[in-house]
């Protein structure tokens, strides 16, 4: 499938933005864990949520999460723990080429009962449930944050908690504090007692109703079009956000300040969902430099808005994206050539342009690697070319299932080819 997507003249529409992915991964872990029969309020729809809701509920011994690499990493800890249970979980083939070594053997330090079904070091997992001791565990520091977060959440039901030194630099630090957040919203006692080592003592969670806000992430395209866009009044209202959120992304209103985006809050009442007004400022930095290593997942936005806004870049803290549904740096460079963007990486964790520039593609057709971020991320560049073709666009159910309806009702003319 291919979408040929032509941006509207005008943009002026109000979103209701999917609800958070992380904190719905986040929580439904925390609720099963509990013990709890009432579920989570708006949970996200998208696939990612959706297969850990599926084998929370039916319970099957093989556990397919297909490309969810979060869905991989929480479940594997959450069925560690399972006393008397026995799945294998597997994915699509890319998801069984994404290392899981560190966290197996993390676990298996703990006491968990793990092998390897082909590849070492490699999904598909054979598990099987125990009763987990815990107590000291060391772990590098610059590993995926899902890996930290997976050990955390089962954190309270370990014998004797869990004391979690992360050793060397610290990366995607917010996605750990949301989930120490959420723990502790659920009655757990987790949190830092210096700055590389979290503590969670061993007690069950509390039973709660629990609000799911919308996702900052899915918020960031909106942002890129606004940016974007060529008209001085388009404006977008996003709706189910909060001012002060515990989403490590929320950090891209500031990020876009500097692009030329101004954000306004209905609300900034402490944890009310709200809707967030974005509009130009008129005013956008000639060059940026940004250390994404705690908001990962916003790069491949700021990539494609500051090439097409003409704005110079050098992006750090990047080295997590080499392992990600694809190699995005590769991916980014690849598909921003097309578009007539040399981009060059420096030790597999910077990313910068320069200005330079090469001969566009003619009808070029962006490609999505099976990454729910490229069509995301690459769909509102369209505001500065006249047409833009995406190949598998349906790979946005990851994260924002109704992405393509949502441009529509904003006035985007998308052609299925």
């Amino acid at each position: 499938m291919q979408y040929n997507i032509i941006a509207p003249k005008a943009l002026n529409q109000t979103i209701k933005l999917p609800a958070s992915k992380s904190i719905s991964n986040r929580a439904m872990i925390i609720h099963a864990l509990s013990g709890s029969n009432v579920l989570p309020d708006n949970l996200s729809d998208c696939d990612d949520t959706e297969v850990i809701i599926q084998a929370l509920q039916n319970n099957p011994y093989e556990i397919n999460i297909k490309a969810a690499g979060t869905a991989m990493r929480f479940m594997t800890a959450f069925l560690a723990t399972r006393n008397g249970e026995e799945h294998v979980i597997t994915g699509t083939e890319r998801m069984k080429h994404r290392p899981i070594g560190v966290l197996v053997d993390a676990l298996r330090h703990l006491g968990a009962d793990i092998t390897y079904v082909s590849e070492e070091g490699f999904p598909p997992l054979c598990i099987k449930g125990g009763k987990l001791e815990g107590g000291l565990l060391e772990v590098p520091g610059n590993i995926s944050s899902q890996y930290v977060s997976a050990l955390l959440m089962i954190g309270p039901m370990l014998s004797n908690g869990l004391t979690l030194r992360l050793k060397g630099d610290i990366i995607s630090r917010p996605y750990i504090d949301l989930t120490l957040c959420m723990m502790r919203e659920f009655g757990a006692i987790a949190d830092w007692s210096d700055y590389e080592t979290i503590t969670v003592q061993a007690q069950r969670y509390k039973e709660r109703s629990y609000y799911i806000e919308s996702d900052w992430s899915a918020a960031s395209y909106w942002y890129e079009m606004i940016a974007l866009s060529k008209e001085a009044d388009d404006e977008v209202r996003l709706e189910g956000l909060m001012d002060g959120s515990k989403q490590g992304d929320s950090s891209v209103r500031y990020i876009f300040s500097l692009l030329g985006v101004k954000t306004t809050f209905d609300t900034t009442e402490e944890g009310v969902p709200t809707t967030v007004t974005l509009r130009h400022s008129g005013r956008c930095v000639p060059r940026l430099e940004y250390d994404f290593v705690n908001s990962p997942d916003l790069a491949q936005t700021f990539v494609v808005c500051c090439c097409m806004l003409g704005v110079r870049f050098h992006f750090r803290g990047l080295s997590t994206l080499k392992i990600k549904e694809t190699d995005r740096i590769e991916a980014l460079k690849t598909e921003m050539h097309k578009l007539g963007f040399v981009l060059h990486d420096v030790n597999n964790s910077e990313l910068y342009w320069d200005g330079e520039r090469c001969e566009p593609q003619q009808d070029a057709a962006i490609d999505t690697y099976e990454d729910h971020r490229m069509a995301l991320a690459f769909a509102p560049a369209v505001f500065r070319l006249d047409h833009l073709c995406i190949n598998n666009p349906q790979v946005v159910s990851k994260s924002y299932p109704n992405y393509w309806e949502d441009l529509i009702k904003a006035g985007f003319a998308l052609n299925d080819n």
